[in-house]
């Protein structure tokens, strides 16, 4: 029997503000959405604060609400300078103000002969948490919590490294009784969301602040993506990159997913070593995932077959598992390039600059080759320029000539001046000597390369384009069917703006 019941009462909304009246306006907030929540008395300010919260508290109390009251101690992780007889008293409070469940960290539960902290006047049920910040612990493969014992359910939640670090702990849960797993940091976040499929007994989103590594919010958590309808029937896919923080791609393929209402979840995968993420491809039950910088190179050699355009251009930015676990490489990129470009110009026998030599820089000059420009590459790298302008029947061009000579469009295909870091650009204003400026980055919208090209007169085209029409691509060949473009573009579109 589920601890905490199921479908969305298993999302644990936590409520933490340094004021009481902060934690009653996001106790609303998350009443509206789920009916578990996590009560972070520690994050009070002061003792007259978490009096007032518990005092407020008391009008939300209902038979259909489970409040898990925590006033965790410094030593645990938390922020209660008190000792544990002020935690305790706390705790006490909570209970009497109508919270039937209390975390109570290994720190704490230390000091206790045993038995005694079921003598005490805490909330009934108790959930013993073990934190690790630093790394994944050792585990044990089963873990079962006696209905009988000191505590109710045990709560792990360590910090993973690695994605094989978050795998070993879904496992554990998979296989144990009363158990949550949470693994925190951002390699953690797809291991997160999938852990109520796969037996964790909660799983955490804050209202607002995040309270430890990795969390999302409880309005991504629930809308995005979807954590409490996912079962081992959702086809899962996701994108791989290093930094991912930033990637709009969830929101593009999520949004289409919800809007065609397939049972699928698209997740971010932060993959500093590419064999990390490629073990847990069917822990995960991955059916196909998008690349992004650094690896779009470096997945080639671990396909067993590549669509002979992708293998010609030499990067792959999408992929497809097979039925046998085996991973068949394309290039949407060549797509999104030319969609972008076309809009605002005539491609061929048009004299075209790529800044940059990577995989987004060999899809764009591949794409442009084909469509007749004449294509010029420069980089940082003069000799990846030089290999690069062959492949494609093209010319390198030095940095130094930049300022000297004309072109009738220039692509940005480095990631210089993606957020978080916008306001640096890769060209200087009289580096573009051009008709028209293509940024490939997409976040932010406007970039401060776009930014200048504007104040000199110059035509600009967003990498929003090119983003949208590669991830359409890329849905259209994992699903069968068609994308809802319009929802998909209206939903980046939105989130642009607003973080802008």
């Amino acid at each position: 029997m589920a601890l905490f019941g199921k479908g969305v009462r298993r999302v644990c909304a936590v409520v933490a503000a340094s004021t009481a009246r902060g934690m009653l306006r996001q106790l609303r907030v998350a009443l509206g959405s789920t009916r578990t929540v996590e009560l972070r008395l520690d994050w009070l300010k002061t003792d007259a604060e978490r009096r007032r919260f518990l005092n407020g508290l008391r009008r939300h109390v209902s038979r259909t609400a489970t409040f898990l009251a925590t006033c965790r101690r410094k030593e645990g992780g938390g922020k209660f300078t008190g000792d544990i007889a002020r935690q305790l008293h706390w705790l006490n409070q909570a209970r009497q103000a109508g919270c039937r469940w209390c975390d109570i960290e290994m720190e704490t539960f230390r000091e206790f002969p045993d038995g005694f902290l079921r003598a005490y006047p805490v909330p009934p049920r108790i959930l013993l948490s073990i934190h690790d910040f630093a790394r994944m612990p050792k585990l044990p493969k089963r873990i079962v919590v006696s209905q009988h014992g000191q505590v109710d359910a045990l709560k792990i939640a360590a910090r993973a490294r690695t994605i094989a670090d978050s795998v070993r702990l879904l496992k554990v849960a998979g296989r144990s009784r009363n158990l949550v797993a949470v693994p925190m940091g951002e390699v953690g976040l797809p291991a997160r969301l999938l852990a109520l499929r796969e037996g964790s007994e909660l799983s955490y989103a804050p209202v607002e602040q995040a309270t430890a590594p990795g969390q999302i919010s409880l309005k991504e958590m629930l809308q995005l993506y979807r954590s409490h309808l996912l079962t081992r029937l959702t086809r899962v896919y996701g994108v791989i990159g290093d930094p991912i923080g930033h990637s709009l791609s969830p929101l593009l393929h999520n949004t289409g997913f919800a809007t065609r209402g397939m049972d699928a979840v698209y997740l971010p995968f932060l993959v500093q070593q590419l064999g990390d993420f490629l073990k847990a491809v069917s822990d995960f039950g991955v059916k196909g995932f998008s690349v992004t910088i650094p690896h779009k190179q470096a997945i080639l050699k671990h396909l067993k077959e590549c669509e002979p355009l992708a293998a010609e251009i030499g990067a792959v930015n999408t992929v497809v598992v097979q039925s046998d676990g085996s991973l068949y490489g394309c290039n949407t990129d060549y797509v999104g390039v030319l969609r972008a470009l076309q809009r605002k110009m005539r491609i061929e026998d048009r004299r075209v600059l790529i800044f940059g030599a990577g995989g987004s820089a060999r899809a764009a000059a591949f794409a442009l080759a084909r469509a007749g420009a004449q294509v010029s590459i420069c980089a940082r790298r003069e000799n990846a320029a030089k290999q690069l302008a062959r492949a494609v029947g093209g010319e390198a061009v030095p940095r130094r000539a930049l300022g000297t000579q004309s072109f009738d469009a220039i692509l940005n295909a480095t990631p210089i001046g993606m957020h978080p870091h916008e306001g640096i650009s890769p060209l200087s204003v009289h580096e573009l000597q051009c008709g028209i400026v293509m940024d490939l980055i997409y976040r932010p919208e406007t970039t401060k390369l776009l930014e200048i090209a504007a104040q000199k007169g110059i035509a600009t085209v967003s990498g929003v384009n090119m983003f949208l029409a590669q991830g359409f691509a890329q849905w259209e060949i994992w699903t069968g069917k068609r994308a809802p473009e319009a929802a998909m573009r209206r939903a980046v579109l939105a989130a642009l703006r607003w973080r802008s």
